[in-house]
Formats: structure tokens, C-alpha cells, sequence
């Protein structure tokens, strides 16, 4: 499969497009929204891990873990914003690890994510600096994704090789996660907004 395939799912869902990610970057959402995020897209984080185990890369699964490390410095950093409750976010990861029992739908879920993380985290990045006072500690996750293709190219390495069943089921998946990631969004735009609001 030409990995150009999975490119233009993932551009029909670019999440930097997204509203939420928009008024981050315009630091127009609150601290306690952002908490909302943190807390509610964990489980997705935490599941990456089994995509790559996977695809039998052992090596990056144990990176995946160190990174959702991270990603729970990010959360604390924001304080607890109680136990994930957004049904969207929910769905999101029980969409991941549904598509990753199996090596040719983990890799479409996978590329689905790594494609877009790199900007996303880019864009996350400058505005936890610029509007949210983080600390480079603090938004350690951010910076290790932000502008980091190699992730994406490794994924498109292995879809070259897909033969056109194991295609087909690769990209069922990357539109299944592009729809659930950009949900799931919704979902925390909508639940973080009605949380109380902090500075």
C-alpha cells in the first residue's frame, strides 16, 4: 500500500483544525479545561504501548510507557481533574485497543496518531509556553513529539509492504481512529467548557 493512502485519511481529519486545539493555541481555554484533557485522553496515551507490541517492536512498546510517564508529569502539572468520564474520550481508547489484536489494523490506528502528533505537539507546545506558564519539564511530552516524523516514517516503511487485504483493514482503521481522536475531542471540548473554570 502507498502510504500516501493513510496520508490523505489523516489530512480529511488534521486535528490542529480542531476547535479545542485552536483556542489552545490561541490560549483561549482555561487551565481546568486543559486539566479535563490531560485526565480524559490518558487511557488513549496509556494504550499506544500495545500497538506497537503489536507490530512486534518491543523497543518502542517500552518507549510508548516512558512516554505516557510523561504524559502524566503533563497532567500533573495541571492538577487532578478527577476520573475520566467523557464517554467520546472512552471511546477513543477502547477504539485503539480494539484495533490493535491485530498487526494491520494497529498500524493504520498507529499511523492515524504518530502522523498528526508531531504538529499537534508542536502546536500544544507553544501554547502551554506561551499562554499557560509550563515549564519545559512540565511539557516534556510535547517537546519530544514536536516535529518528530521518525514515528510516522517507520509506520509507512511497514505499510509499503501490506499486502492489498492487509491494506484495506490498515486503512479501516486509520479512518476509525482519525473519526474517534477527533470525537473524542469534541467530547472533552464540550465536558471540559461545563467544568468549573480556574486561571
Amino acid at each position: 500500500m502507498n502510504p500516501q493512502q493513510l496520508d490523505e485519511i489523516v489530512a480529511l481529519h488534521d486535528l490542529n483544525r480542531h476547535p479545542f486545539y485552536r483556542a489552545w493555541r490561541a490560549g483561549e481555554l482555561s487551565r481546568s479545561t486543559i486539566a479535563v484533557y490531560a485526565a480524559e485522553y490518558a487511557p488513549f496515551i496509556d494504550s499506544i504501548e500495545l500497538g506497537w507490541s503489536a507490530l512486534g517492536d518491543i523497543h518502542h512498546a517500552a518507549e510508548e510507557r516512558q512516554h505516557a510517564v510523561l504524559w502524566g508529569r503533563f497532567r500533573d502539572a495541571l492538577g487532578s481533574a478527577g476520573e475520566p468520564r467523557c464517554e467520546e474520550a472512552a471511546s477513543l481508547a477502547r477504539c485503539a485497543i480494539d484495533a490493535f489484536v491485530d498487526p494491520s489494523q494497529a498500524l493504520g490506528a498507529l499511523y492515524a496518531f504518530e502522523a498528526q502528533q508531531p504538529a499537534t505537539a508542536q502546536s500544544k507546545l507553544e501554547g502551554l509556553m506561551e499562554h499557560y506558564g509550563f515549564t519545559d519539564h512540565q511539557a516534556a511530552y510535547f517537546r519530544i513529539h514536536a516535529s518528530d516524523y521518525g514515528e510516522r516514517d517507520r509506520l509507512a516503511v511497514r505499510a509499503d509492504r501490506l499486502s492489498p487485504d492487509d491494506s484495506a483493514r490498515a486503512r479501516d482503521a486509520c479512518e476509525r481512529t482519525c473519526r474517534a481522536m477527533w470525537r473524542a475531542l469534541d467530547g472533552i471540548l464540550r465536558d471540559g467548557t461545563a467544568a468549573p473554570t480556574g486561571s
